[in-house]
């Protein structure tokens, strides 16, 4: 069975998107085949797998799965790479509604190809003593640095994320730099189990640690990752974040078709 496929990028992190609104190509319990897909020699190449959907009362469903196969927590990026598309083919005009497996979720396209993506609330936070510890739709350490250019984010990053503390569930490992304007972060995913070029709901969680170790007052927040810029605004209340917004780029790469693997 051939299988028809969009791949999708935002600042860096990619992915391949199958509309299965008229038809079903893959199974959530398709782990073998879903890893085979984003395997970069073997496949088509993603760090995750998204499959388009109906879903009564929303726009669409997103349903996502990390490049292991796995279905996974929400991924910022996938669904503004998913919005994307869902405007590509005329799901929405301008905005949309649609559900992932943390909730429903608002997004904007705007003119100029950004896409808008309104994130989960977020209220418990753990502060350690250098580090921040919070769910953004993903779990998700973060911790400040001021050698992000000379750090083996890999290395370090798999150090935490395979600590005794989370070794069973995992844990999204995110170094952040403070810069003149905005911050630049770099993040080891779990699930893909390597440093990406971007992770939106990192982004997100790095963004809302540095207003709270530094920059209070600050609720727009500009963001460099190695595969681009990004933005996070936000609205900070004495109950935690509410109005959190992921801004950025989602391109289309390119399409094709392939086989059920």
């Amino acid at each position: 069975m051939q299988i028809p496929f969009f791949k999708y990028q935002g600042t860096g992190n990619d992915f391949v998107i199958i509309d299965q609104r008229d038809r079903q190509y893959l199974q959530r319990t398709d782990q073998e085949i879903i890893e085979r897909l984003c395997d970069r020699r073997f496949g088509i190449g993603a760090d995750g797998l998204m499959l388009l959907q109906q879903k009564e009362g929303y726009d669409f469903e997103m349903v996502y799965f990390n490049s292991d196969g796995r279905e996974s927590s929400m991924c910022g990026n996938g669904g503004r790479c998913i919005t994307a598309f869902a405007h590509r083919l005329g799901v929405f005009s301008d905005t949309c509604r649609f559900w992932a497996i943390d909730g429903a979720h608002d997004a904007v396209v705007r003119e100029d190809g950004w896409v808008e993506l309104k994130m989960i609330d977020v209220q418990d936070i753990e502060q350690g003593s250098d580090f921040y510890y919070l769910n953004t739709g993903s779990p998700h350490y973060v911790t400040f640095r001021d050698d992000l250019a000379d750090l083996d984010v890999f290395q370090a990053g798999r150090a935490i994320r395979y600590s005794d503390r989370f070794r069973a569930e995992g844990t999204n490992v995110n170094f952040v730099q403070t810069q003149e304007n905005g911050i630049t972060v770099a993040t080891y995913e779990r699930g893909v189990e390597d440093e990406t070029l971007s992770c939106g709901t990192g982004v997100t969680a790095a963004a809302i640690a540095y207003h709270l170790q530094y920059g209070k007052g600050v609720d727009k927040v500009p963001i460099k990752v190695k595969g681009g810029e990004l933005e996070v605004r936000f609205q900070a209340g004495t109950d935690g974040f509410s109005e959190i917004w992921l801004c950025g780029p989602a391109e289309l790469v390119f399409t094709g078709e392939i086989d059920r693997l």
